[in-house]
């Protein structure tokens, strides 16, 4: 809420001449708020009175038939269309404004009554209002009375009006709208607007409507005030530099000497200067009357939109009229509405601001309003509308500019980090805002003499040392690419100057210069691929970007050009590099990425083969020297792009590849046969020497073919010397399945080209299975890398021979098809249930919570996560059966938090493919829970115990997934249910009929999915499950009988014909949350009429018919009712399930022992529902109370709510420090202002109810 402000009682425009304006202007206090009117003459609130001889114009037009009837549009048909001339002219904006306004200007000449009964009606349909101001009315009425009226016509059948209708016409009738308001200020600034009837008439108008409770002419009016006042303001700003040169001109005048002096003339500029004196005074009486009367009220309006209006239009004025407006007696309005809760507002609050700071001659004023707003301008960084923290970073950008030690180095800090921010405009405002804080700076030598100075002397030699320093103690090492990508629009000449970089790296320091350390070294060279890489893609990276940009003709030139010239300059100097830095891994990885952004015809056209030959062999050396899988896939990959058959460089890479595989091949094949042979022991040399070279080998294989070479027969036999013995290393097995992979995916895409033959397609058939029987077996190895690497291999492989290789018109690879049989299947499963499954300790032992701990847990979840992937896709592919997923969907809630999303995407995606055997599926998974209980516990466990309240709970899980609409998944739910009825009377009891069979239990499980049933299914489901319940079985109420008769009654639950006691006893129960709905006239009803076929799900396995209406017990109270009389075509189905015409009466004592076990269950449950209840009832209520206050015109503070991304800033009291000269900006005490020196979380956003650390409660 926003405090009453303390209002200026008047304008004091500032003037070289002593002056003292006062109010001489008719004004009526509408609205009764507590501001000084200016000089009143007619006290009794009517319109301003007219001069005689106005009279008399006005009473002649009143005669004229012609005249009124264009004006008031009630004595002829056609005029209501006249009527709405202006309003037309102004909404199509065809007609120049300046033409509009001149024809009004005539018309007001001729009879300024008509005119401004014309000017006041398209007021009022701007607003949306259909009803029409006539002569009548605007003679013998008061304005309040004249809003009374035309709020009772109001078209209350829509929300909508001019100012907030969509589309293109009503948009340009906003812009339309204010340029004829300015406009016709500035035609009548010299003569109309002085006559004391027109601008006191329009004035009086639009503050009364600024006060109606409609909404639609509020916003309106205000707009129109505010619009109205900031060209006044201009005729004010005009009106003071006439004066003072008047003013110069007539002090000149009088300097002279006596003999010279034209008297004549002094005179006239007396008059001139008294003249616009007078017509200042009558400005600025209207500016206050505006202020005072619209203004004050309206910056703290319910409606967001009529705020923001407020302070854009008063941050116009400050920036227009600096002299009169640029104070703290206005600046606090703005300072005020930066803590409002709507981002629109603060949004308006931070451009205003920015356009008074970017004069730095207005800086000087601003000084006491920078000291107490600064800390809020700084919290606004953190905006949660990420529009309001960009503007606030360029806010704080040009506070910088304007004073360097305004802002405090946390200030800064606070807005440093937001360069590694993922929303791309935040992040780009910050780098300019770091980039004029540490970069700006120059030395100060000529400009001349630093362009002569390259390299490392160039002036942009230090600015790329304290880039590399800021990105060091930033700690985000892996965010360099964001870090550039934010500096990118601000700083290109500092980000593209390679030679710089190159210099840095390659040269020897000068005198006294420090030298880079390793780690500087290391930070440089990322920063220099990070700066090529986005020259040459020209997009931002991932995370940052909704899509790669398309460039114009100018920025592709500019692309080509940038990579001609990278390319240049590091042809020559990438050698260098690599030869100085060949042993540090971390550089060499980035170093080798540079060619994959190089323009490769240069090495042609520029005659530059020999710097291609050293950098060839460099790589080849850099192979050789490392085992490392990132240097060596960095090798792969340069070879990759240098290896490129459109260019002629081809044959000599080419060249340089084949000799490197051949070395690499010949001695695996060589050491491998020394390894395996079976009289040595395994060396850890020959071990080493085969691990190294079978690395280089796999990071070739994967960006190169190398099936000439055929290395799947030694592969293969490595493998399978391994599964024999069991002593193979681990990391030699790893890389030999990932390179024998490697070989059968490169020999399919080679066989998919549609050149292969019959015999290739049988050995890759052949191949493809054996290495799947070795990967089968690889399944149960010790070592848990060897195992993950098996099965991550076997889902991949498993998908690709899939069924659907042959998609695409591929049917002759039909024979590769491979699926797998029950037994890989189990081992699969087998496989993430004992390492995916898990729980975090039992992954890592470690126990000390260091960072690097919390880093390993996370890496090892994110694996876990994968191989859960890959299995869930073979089951959504339905290469393994759906049947498995049970196993994942029953550890739904256990490991919710860690697998909670992969799992419910893998049950959409299932009940895409198949809606009835993924319901199968789901209660297959409850089964499987049960089952486990009853060998936990055994068979007559508790049903209050935590072990069934959890699979109850999954099941009402299970049951949330089935969505809104009951007839898109009838035929699965009501499949669930007869799965569900035939487990829980699968095993009959060991002691006889009359007692409960072993799973009875399960039907209260089952009751979760009941309320997913629709009627008709309800009593057919009924009727089958009277097929397991024998007479005997119906006469039993013991507890151990309960969750039969729960089920039956969640069955009976919505029909119109039944009802029973049990329901109503067991609310409290299991069925709780059945019970708590809303009243049937809220609920959208289902069209039965579509239902012709009820039993069709049942039917197909059992050939039963299923009636249409099954009658059922009517239980009231303890006494039975006869049944009721069935139609003939229900008797019919009567033959075929029998049923009992009655039923004894129920114990309610033996209900009450079991619902009081049932609320135990939920109590925990409950209490989570109550808390979230309570939230939004507390959330909601604050917002009527905020919402109900009308229009805030009795509170007595700005509205302020949190408005932060993180809530762990604190914003100081508002009224601490605030000292001003003239007059206080501090809050006045508030009625409501409890506690706020922290910020809270803002309940009203949705994002904020979701999040579990603000309720403290867990969301589903």
């Amino acid at each position: 809420m926003i405090a009453e402000p303390e209002i200026p009682t008047e304008f004091h425009l500032p003037q070289e001449t002593e002056t003292h304006f006062s109010s001489d202007t008719d004004f009526e206090d509408f609205d009764g708020k507590n501001y000084t009117p200016i000089k009143v003459k007619n006290s009794s609130g009517k319109k301003p009175k007219k001069a005689a001889g106005e009279k008399g114009r006005g009473g002649n037009a009143a005669k004229s038939a012609t005249g009124m009837n264009r004006m008031n549009g009630h004595h002829q048909q056609n005029g209501g269309v006249e009527n709405m001339m202006l309003f037309e002219v102004v909404k199509l904006g065809k007609s120049a404004m300046q033409s509009v306004v001149d024809d009004w200007i005539e018309s007001y000449k001729h009879d300024r009554d008509i005119a401004l009964l014309d000017l006041i009606n398209f007021f009022i349909q701007c607003s949306g209002c259909k009803g029409v101001v006539t002569a009548e009315m605007f003679r013998h009425m008061q304005n309040s009375e004249i809003i009374r009226k035309m709020t009772e016509e109001f078209d209350e059948d829509s929300g909508d009006y001019p100012l907030t209708m969509p589309g293109p016409q009503w948009k340009k009738f906003r812009s339309s709208f204010c340029e004829f308001i300015s406009v016709l200020v500035r035609q009548c600034q010299y003569s109309i607007i002085y006559d004391e009837y027109m601008m006191d008439t329009v004035i009086s108008l639009l503050t009364g409507l600024s006060d109606s409770q409609v909404r639609a002419f509020r916003h309106t009016s205000t707009l129109a005030a505010m619009k109205l006042m900031t060209a006044l303001v201009n005729v004010a700003l005009n009106l003071s530099i006439n004066m003072d040169n008047t003013q110069r001109q007539y002090e000149t005048e009088r300097n002279k000497i006596i003999g010279k002096r034209a008297n004549d003339r002094l005179e006239l500029l007396l008059q001139k200067r008294k003249e616009l004196q007078e017509n200042q005074d009558e400005i600025e009486n209207m500016m206050n009357a505006i202020f005072k009367g619209v203004f004050v009220h309206r910056y703290r309006d319910a409606i967001s939109e009529i705020r923001a209006v407020c302070i854009e239009e008063i941050g116009v004025w400050m920036k227009m009229y600096s002299d009169a407006f640029l104070n703290d007696s206005y600046l606090k309005y703005v300072g005020w509405t930066m803590h409002d809760k709507q981002g629109e507002v603060r949004l308006k609050c931070l451009i205003a601001l920015q356009g008074l700071y970017y004069n730095r001659e207005l800086v000087p004023k601003l000084e006491l309003f920078t000291s107490r707003f600064k800390d809020r301008i700084v919290s606004m960084t953190l905006d949660k509308e990420y529009e309001v923290a960009v503007q606030a970073i360029k806010l704080l950008t040009l506070v910088l500019q304007g004073s360097d030690d305004v802002l405090t180095s946390e200030d800064c800090e606070n807005v440093y980090h937001l360069v590694y921010s993922a929303h791309r405009p935040v992040a780009v405002a910050a780098g300019e805002f770091l980039y004029k804080k540490l970069f700006s700076h120059r030395e100060p030598d000529s400009d001349e003499v630093a362009v002569k100075r390259k390299g490392r002397q160039s002036p942009n030699a230090k600015l790329i040392k304290t880039l590399v320093f800021f990105f060091l103690e930033s700690e985000l090492h892996e965010h360099a690419a964001y870090l550039v990508d934010s500096m990118w629009d601000c700083a290109p000449e500092l980000l593209k100057d390679w030679e710089c970089m190159a210099s840095l790296l390659l040269e020897e320091p000068l005198n006294g210069e420090e030298v880079l350390t390793d780690r500087q070294e290391s930070a440089l060279v990322e920063i220099m691929l990070c700066t090529i890489r986005q020259t040459v893609e020209c997009h931002p990276p991932i995370g940052r970007g909704s899509g790669r940009k398309v460039l114009t003709a100018k920025e592709k030139k500019g692309q080509l050009d940038d990579r001609t010239r990278i390319t240049e300059q590091f042809t020559t100097v990438l050698p260098q590099l690599l030869a100085k830095y060949s042993i540090d891994a971390e550089k060499v990885t980035n170093l080798l990425q540079l060619p994959l952004f190089f323009d490769l015809e240069i090495y042609t056209t520029g005659r530059l083969e020999k710097h291609l030959d050293a950098l060839l062999k460099h790589v080849k050396d850099i192979v050789e020297k490392h085992v490392d899988t990132e240097v060596l896939e960095a090798c792969s990959k340069t070879y990759h792009a240098l290896c490129n058959d459109e260019y002629t460089i081809y044959n000599r890479v080419d060249l340089s590849r084949s000799q490197l595989i051949d070395e690499l091949v010949d001695k695996f094949s060589h050491m491998l046969e020394d390894f395996l042979q079976e009289d040595e022991e395994l060396d850890e040399d020959d071990a080493y020497q085969v691990l190294s070279t079978l690395k280089r080998i796999t990071a070739f294989h994967n960006a190169h073919d190398l099936t000439r070479w055929d290395l799947f027969g030694s592969n293969y036999k490595l493998l399978k010397i391994g599964t024999e013995n069991g002593d193979m290393p681990e990391q030699i097995v790893v890389h030999a399945l990932q390179c024998t992979h490697y070989v059968i995916l490169w020999n399919l895409a080679t066989v998919s080209e549609g050149s292969s033959t019959k015999e290739q397609l049988i050995m890759l058939r052949k191949q493809m299975r054996a290495f799947c029987q070795i990967c089968q077996r690889y399944l149960t190895n010790v070592n848990t890398a060897v195992k993950e690497q098996a099965f991550t291999i076997l889902c991949d492989i498993l998908m690709i021979f899939s069924h659907q290789i042959m998609a695409g018109g591929r049917e002759v690879l039909e024979p590769l098809i491979y699926s797998p049989d029950s037994c890989l299947q189990s081992e699969l499963l087998s496989f993430i249930l004992d390492h995916v499954f898990i729980d975090q300790d039992e992954d890592g032992h470690s126990t000390d919570g260091h960072q690097d701990d919390e880093a390993g847990k996370i890496e090892a979840l994110h694996k876990r996560r994968n191989l859960l992937a890959a299995f869930c896709k073979l089951i959504v592919y339905n290469v393994v059966d759906m049947n498995t997923a049970a196993d994942v969907f029953k550890q739904y809630m256990k490991y919710y938090n860690d697998y909670g999303d992969i799992i419910k995407e893998t049950m959409s995606k299932c009940r895409q493919v198949d809606k009835i055997q993924c319901a199968k599926t789901l209660i297959l998974s409850l089964q499987q829970l049960f089952g486990e209980l009853d060998q936990d516990i055994g068979l007559n466990f508790d049903r209050s115990t935590p072990g069934f309240s959890s699979v109850k709970e999954l099941a009402r899980r299970f049951s949330l997934t089935f969505g809104l609409d009951q007839l898109k998944t009838r035929e699965a739910v009501a499949m669930l249910h007869k799965d569900g009825i035939d487990f829980a009377f699968k095993e009959p009891n060991v002691n006889g009929e009359g007692y409960p069979a072993v799973n009875l239990a399960f039907l209260d499980v089952l009751s979760e999915f009941s309320s997913k049933l629709i009627r008709q299914d309800k009593r057919t489901l009924y009727v089958y499950l009277e097929r397991f319940m024998t007479e005997q079985i119906t006469l039993h109420r013991d507890d151990v009988w309960l969750p039969l008769i729960s089920y039956r009654n969640s069955l009976l639950t919505g029909d119109d014909d039944t009802m029973s006691v049990v329901s109503g006893i067991s609310s409290r129960g299991s069925s709780v949350r059945s019970k708590k709905t809303k009243p049937a006239t809220g609920k959208r009803k289902l069209p039965e009429a579509e239902e012709s076929n009820d039993g069709s799900w049942i039917s197909r396995e059992h050939s039963l018919p299923s009636p249409l209406m099954s009658p059922s017990p009517h239980l009231t109270s303890t006494v039975m009712r006869e049944p009721k009389r069935l139609r003939p075509e229900e008797e019919t189905y009567m033959g075929v399930y029998q049923m009992p015409q009655h039923q004894p009466a129920v114990d309610y004592n033996s209900q009450m022992s079991w619902l009081i076990a049932q609320r135990q269950q939920e109590e925990a449950r409950q209490q989570e529902r109550a808390a979230m209840n309570y939230v939004k009832l507390r959330s909601n209520l604050q917002h009527a109370i905020r919402r109900g206050t009308g229009l805030m015109e009795d509170d007595e503070e700005p509205i302020v709510e949190d408005v932060m991304m993180s809530s762990e800033g604190r914003i100081e009291d508002l009224n601490e420090g605030m000292d001003f000269d003239t007059i206080d900006i501090d809050l006045p005490p508030s009625k409501n202002r409890c506690e706020r020196n922290e910020l809270k979380p803002d309940l009203f956003d949705p994002a904020s109810i979701m999040d579990d650390s603000v309720l403290g409660v867990s969301m589903f």
